[in-house]
């Protein structure tokens, strides 16, 4: 027992020192953690003290703590979202824009990737991945300024082109039906070039022995591309469509806030838009509180779904 015990207090100093050691060598990467740790702490932790908003009758000169609870339980706020017609209209906009975002946009990034991944003229390669970033760097005011420019129904350069041709004016930002298309194509065209960089690093991980086999047995690069490529990177598609599917009821505010106008408020309107006008301006803080909650909880709930059905299926899930 003795031996055993020292062992076991030799493997833990061993295992203390090589810690040690580990964070000497690497002190760089935890320096550049840290930031990013401070943001999660001060934005994503500290403000989870004051989810109890939504159970409660918030009152500005009042504490957290010394608030009234709400009516019915506490779930008076939670029970008032589900019956206001606005709020609704958000939660499907929400789900219906991301459902298509997650069915028409998760695939190009992957297929982007593989065909950069087939090109071998590297300055044109380079050049192309540039132009695809780009967009990503661009703000949606400066996005919505430029489908200002090109969709407009008079003077758009789209629509111009249309015209010219003998064709109506398409009202791509007026028409709520048409606002739809327009925002999932803008949304993919700002993002698609970035969100491939995952799939490249991904791809420069596999071996080139598995091409050179394949190539000894007479594949082509169509063989290649599925056989070998593809299934190299299932893991990443994998758990990148789990954190899709997590975020399927969250929404971004810039993106739907640039680009809607009075007359698609029927399609425009999501949930963060909707905690926008009801909350910071209309002051309504429990409401929307209670409103938040719900999108985090179900939001937690796709997520462990999707990872659970993931693993069901014998792929890889995020733990």
């Amino acid at each position: 027992m003795k031996v055993v015990a020292a062992k076991n207090s030799a493997a833990a100093v061993a295992e203390k020192t090589n810690w040690k050691a580990y964070f000497k060598r690497y002190w760089q990467l935890y320096v550049l953690l840290l930031l990013p740790m401070i943001y999660l702490l001060v934005f994503k932790y500290v403000p989870m003290k004051y989810v109890l908003i939504a159970f409660k009758k918030y009152s500005i000169v009042q504490k957290v703590g010394e608030m009234p609870w709400a009516d019915n339980h506490g779930f008076q706020y939670f029970i008032q979202a589900f019956h206001n017609r606005d709020f609704l209209n958000a939660l499907r906009n929400t789900v219906g824009l991301n459902l298509l975002d997650l069915v028409i946009g998760f695939p190009i990034p992957i297929i982007f990737a593989l065909i950069l991944n087939e090109l071998n003229v590297k300055w044109f390669k380079k050049t192309v991945q540039t132009i695809a970033y780009m967009p990503h760097f661009l703000s949606w005011v400066i996005i919505y300024g430029l489908a200002i420019q090109l969709f407009a129904p008079s003077n758009g350069l789209v629509n111009m082109f249309i015209t010219n041709l003998g064709g109506e004016a398409v009202p791509f930002l007026n028409d709520p039906h048409k606002w739809v298309g327009t925002y999932i194509f803008l949304g993919i065209w700002q993002s698609f070039g970035w969100n491939s960089i995952i799939y490249l690093a991904a791809i420069a991980g596999i071996s080139p022995e598995l091409y050179e086999a394949a190539s000894v047995d007479g594949a082509g690069r169509f063989r290649k591309m599925w056989h070998i490529t593809l299934p190299g990177i299932k893991s990443t598609i994998v758990v990148l469509l789990i954190m899709a599917l997590g975020n399927i009821l969250g929404s971004a505010f810039d993106r739907p806030f640039a680009l809607q106008n009075n007359l698609v408020m029927q399609n425009a309107e999501v949930i963060s838009t909707f905690v926008y006008k009801n909350g910071i301006k209309g002051l309504q803080f429990s409401l929307t509180t209670a409103v938040g909650l719900f999108q985090s909880v179900v939001g937690v709930i796709f997520l462990l779904f999707a990872n659970w059905l993931s693993r069901k299926l014998g792929e890889r899930g995020i733990w």
